[in-house]
Formats: C-alpha cells, sequence, structure tokens
C-alpha cells in the first residue's frame, strides 16, 4: 500500500530563495544601521563597494552601488563606525542577507575626529605637510586667483579689503563650498588655475587663495577630503588657506604654503599697503638722494687731493720726450751696421749654393729613386709568386671527392641507427605484450569466477547483491545462485540451520537451460565464519 502524499506545497530552490527575499524586503523596508566598517578594501573594478558592517555580537553585508557611491558624503573606510541608510535584501546566489546602502555618515562627531586624525596621519607620513616644501608668497601679485563661493559675503570681504590695501587684478573660480561635490570643485579649481597658461588670454594668478567662512566639522569636511589636501600640496602656485575662523583647523591647512586666520586676514597676508609702501618708497627715495650728494661730494674732494698730488703735465713728458730724441738719433746708424752685417752672410751662402752642387744632388736622388723602383717591382713579383703556390695548395685541399666520402659514412651510420631504432621498437613492444599477458593471467587467479569453478556457490539477494550472512534472509526471499556454468533462481525455506534441508524451488535464468531440481537447491550455511559472502 503506497503512502499518502504531504499537503505540503514544493518549492524550487529559486521559488523559495525569491520568496524570502520578497518577505525580508516587505518586513523591514527603510532601515538605518549604526555598525563599525570591516573588510573595505575599496571600491570594485566595477564601481560597486563591498564590505561589512559589525557590533560586539553580530555582523551584515553590505554593498554600495556604483550610483550611491558617487553621491556619498563620505567615504567608507576600515574600522569607522557609521550610520548606514538602505534596505534589506538578499542575495540568492550566495544564500546570504545583505544591506544595500544608500547613504552613510558618521557615527558622531567622536568618529569624524577620528577618521580627521588617521587621515592627517596618513597624509602627513606622505610628507604632504613638510614645512621645507612650503612656497614663499610674492611681496606684490598682479593677478590673485580666489577659490570660493561667488554668492557668499566671503568674496565680498576679499575684494572690499584688497581694494582698501592695494587695488590688484582678481580671478574668481566659483565653486561650492559645502555639499557633496565641494571637494571635488575645490581640487578641480586649484588644478584649473595651475593649468593656465603664464602669458595666456586668462593670465595665471601669482598667488592663489581658498576660502569660506565658519561653520560646524561636517559644514567644513569637504577642506578634509583627501583629494583637495592632495590639490593645494600639489600646486605650483603659493597657495594660502582661509577656511573658518580662527579657531578652525581642516587638513588644507597643513597643506597650504600659508594659513590665515579668516578669509580678511588672507587678503592682508598676499598684499601690502599701498599708501604705506609709497611713504616707504619717498622715504627711501629722499635717503638715496641724500646718500648720493654726500657720495658726490665726497669723490670730489678726493678728486682734488689728486691733483694737487700730481705733478705738472710738461714736466712729466719732457723726459721721455729726451730719450726719444737719442733713440732717434742711434737709429740710422744701427741700420747701416745691420745691412753690412747681412750683406755678409749672403755673400758666404751664396758661395755655397752653386749650379753644380744642385745637378749632383738631384742626379744622386734620381738614381736612388730608381733603386727602390727595381726593389718594388722584384718585392710584387715574389709575393705573386707566394699567394700563387698558396692557392694551388688550397686549391687541391678543396675536392669533390672527400665530401662524396663523407657523405657515403653519414648514409651508412643512419642505415645502422635506423636499424637499431627498429630492433629496439619490437624489444619494447615484446616486454608490454609480457607485461599485458601477466597482469592477465593475474587477474583471472584473482577472480571470484575461479573460486566458482571450485564449486562454490555465489548468493545474489533480491536487490542482486551479494548476502554475506544468513540473518540477512528470511523464508520465502528470492535469490539468484551463480555457478560457475550460469544462475538460478530459488526461494529460501525458513529451515534450521541444524535441521536436513527442505525443498527450493528454482527458476532457471531467461534463456538458461533447465536443470534438475537437486541442482538448484542451495547448500545450507554451516557456520556464521564460513560463509559463502565472505569471501566477496
Amino acid at each position: 500500500m503506497a503512502e499518502p502524499l504531504p499537503n505540503t506545497p514544493e518549492f524550487t530552490v529559486s521559488e523559495l530563495s525569491y520568496s524570502i527575499r520578497r518577505t525580508i524586503e516587505d518586513g523591514f523596508g527603510q532601515v538605518r544601521v549604526r555598525g563599525e566598517i570591516s573588510g573595505y578594501r575599496g571600491p570594485h573594478s566595477s564601481g560597486h563597494a563591498y564590505f561589512a558592517l559589525k557590533d560586539e555580537g553580530a555582523k551584515i553585508e553590505a554593498v554600495i552601488w556604483r550610483q550611491a557611491m558617487a553621491r556619498l558624503r563620505f567615504k567608507p573606510e576600515e574600522g569607522l563606525e557609521v550610520i548606514a541608510t538602505g534596505r534589506v535584501t538578499t542575495f540568492p546566489g550566495g544564500s546570504k542577507y545583505q544591506i544595500v546602502i544608500d547613504s552613510l555618515e558618521p557615527a558622531g562627531v567622536g568618529a569624524l575626529m577620528a577618521l580627521l586624525e588617521e587621515r592627517r596621519r596618513k597624509l602627513g607620513a606622505e610628507g604632504l605637510f613638510d614645512t621645507g616644501r612650503k612656497k614663499k608668497l610674492p611681496f606684490l601679485p598682479r593677478v590673485i586667483g580666489v577659490v570660493t563661493s561667488p554668492t557668499g559675503a566671503v568674496i565680498r570681504d576679499i575684494l572690499h579689503r584688497l581694494a582698501d590695501r592695494f587695488p590688484t587684478r582678481v580671478l574668481v573660480w566659483p565653486v561650492r563650498v559645502q555639499g557633496e561635490t565641494s571637494a571635488r570643485e575645490v581640487a578641480a579649481a586649484i588644478e584649473g588655475f595651475n593649468a593656465l597658461a603664464p602669458d595666456g588670454r586668462i593670465p595665471r594668478p601669482d598667488v592663489l587663495i581658498v576660502a569660506r567662512g565658519g561653520g560646524s566639522l561636517e559644514d567644513l569636511w569637504g577642506f578634509n577630503e583627501e583629494i583637495v589636501v592632495r590639490a593645494a600640496a600639489a600646486s605650483r602656485i603659493p597657495l594660502v588657506s582661509a577656511v573658518g575662523h580662527e579657531t578652525d583647523w581642516t587638513l588644507i591647512d597643513h597643506a597650504a604654503d600659508l594659513r590665515a586666520p579668516t578669509p580678511t586676514g588672507a587678503a592682508e597676508m598676499v598684499v601690502p599697503v599701498r599708501s604705506e609702501l609709497i611713504g616707504k618708497i619717498a622715504s627711501l627715495d629722499g635717503r638715496l638722494w641724500q646718500t648720493t650728494v654726500r657720495s658726490m661730494e665726497a669723490r670730489r674732494n678726493a678728486l682734488r687731493s689728486a691733483v694737487r698730488a700730481l705733478g705738472s703735465p710738461e714736466s712729466f713728458l719732457s723726459t721721455r720726450r729726451q730719450r726719444l730724441d737719442l733713440a732717434a738719433g742711434r737709429l740710422s746708424q744701427a741700420l747701416g751696421e745691420a745691412t753690412r752685417i747681412h750683406a755678409t752672410r749672403f755673400a758666404r751662402a751664396s758661395a755655397r749654393l752653386s749650379p753644380d752642387l744642385l745637378a749632383r744632388a738631384l742626379r744622386l736622388g734620381r738614381e736612388r729613386l730608381d733603386r727602390l723602383g727595381d726593389r718594388s717591382l722584384r718585392a710584387v713579383a715574389v709575393l705573386g709568386e707566394r699567394r700563387s703556390a698558396a692557392l694551388a695548395r688550397l686549391s687541391g685541399r678543396l675536392r669533390a671527392e672527400p665530401l662524396f666520402a663523407r657523405l657515403e659514412r653519414g648514409a651508412e651510420r643512419a642505415d645502422g641507427l635506423g636499424r637499431r631504432l627498429d630492433a629496439a621498437f619490437l624489444r619494447q613492444v615484446e616486454r608490454r605484450r609480457d607485461r599485458l599477458d601477466a597482469a592477465g593471467r593475474l587477474l583471472a587467479t584473482l577472480s571470484y569466477k575461479a573460486v566458482l569453478a571450485r564449486g562454490f556457490v555465489l548468493v545474489a539477494g533480491p536487490d542482486g547483491r551479494p548476502v554475506r550472512s544468513a540473518a540477512a534472509l528470511a523464508p520465502g526471499d528470492g535469490v539468484a545462485l551463480e555457478f560457475a556454468d550460469g544462475r538460478v533462481r530459488a526461494t529460501v525455506d525458513g529451515a534450521d540451520a541444524g535441521g536436513p534441508p527442505g525443498p527450493v524451488g528454482a527458476a532457471p535464468e531467461p534463456g538458461a537451460p533447465a536443470r534438475p531440481a537437486a541442482a538448484a537447491r542451495p547448500r545450507r550455511r554451516e557456520s556464521r565464519s564460513g560463509e559463502q559472502g565472505s569471501l566477496f
């Protein structure tokens, strides 16, 4: 009798997983979870971020999709305690539940301060805050670049103070100083000012001011972002940070070349007071004129003293004029004497330069040249004979017969190697055939068919498996008896182990020849230790 089917509905794995997912999403919806970020390794290559939120007793997987990641005001960081807002769902592919985060914020000011301190140590270790890399401000900049909001009071205060102190050309790069995109806009403004050409249509500023009014730590957080700090540290233009009030400190203050307590103070730092500068220049001009007058008077007095110490020009030139007259009188006599000396030397030399001597020298030179020519011809002839003999010896060595002999020896060697290869292949095949025959004989020896050939019988139960114990059979069970020459079927009669064997009904296998009933009668098991099933 078949068992009745249960009334419990049947689900597939996918149906059950998505049903659980709908139940969890409908039961929780939008939630806010407070916990510590664990296992954060930055965004995946797809732009999504995977991590976990944990507390003292539990942990939940979390995911932030790429679109939500771009809108986050605070980026996830390992170990940061946050408050996450999102929806609870499941991931059927992994049989786990998770929270899909839409927004993320630090859990209180303490978490922000811890994050700020950790970021300050990290950037400081990279050398972004070193004083040795800070640049000096120009004394009188021609163009001043200001990065701030164009609608706030900060830009008006800066322009008013610059107009009072020293009117200068000002370029304003409008940015948001608060909100999700504040950090990216401020960093882009600093990089944009640095990218301007010095002599372009829009001149590059000589100094930059990054300014914002006061506010809470959350309001000023954009100026603590790593992208802003790195942009300020990489600026080739001297940069003044004027964020918040005098008591407000942000990370851009450490990376800037100079920190101003207020935006108005930044304007006072970058330009001097024009009236004071004019007064100072006038004072220096007066001092320079007085110094020049005194110097000229002193030099005039020194010149007068030098003139009085020198004699008259006539007395200075009279001695030199007399020496010149004496030298001119001796010059004519010296010229005549030198002419006689050179004439004598020329006469002695002309006696040695006769035509006979020159002809004899030419004849000797020509004879020597002829001897050298004959020697050269003989040397060329001898060298040609030596080269011809060497060429003849080489031509005798370069005959075709030795090459043909080497080719024949190589062919004979190749034939010998081929015959050896064939013999080795045949020996290897023979060894493998012998090993295969030995394995076949071993298999036949270990096969249970050999046991059946010695008169044993293999008893198989109704399920076709060998019966290893008499207790495994009950009266009326059908069994299969396998002999060495075939198989028959039989029925257990249930007689005791000590009694005489009862009749057994045997049915031959389909297609097997009929056998006498006595041949199908199974042998009684004498004891548990000697049962047939233990052989297998």
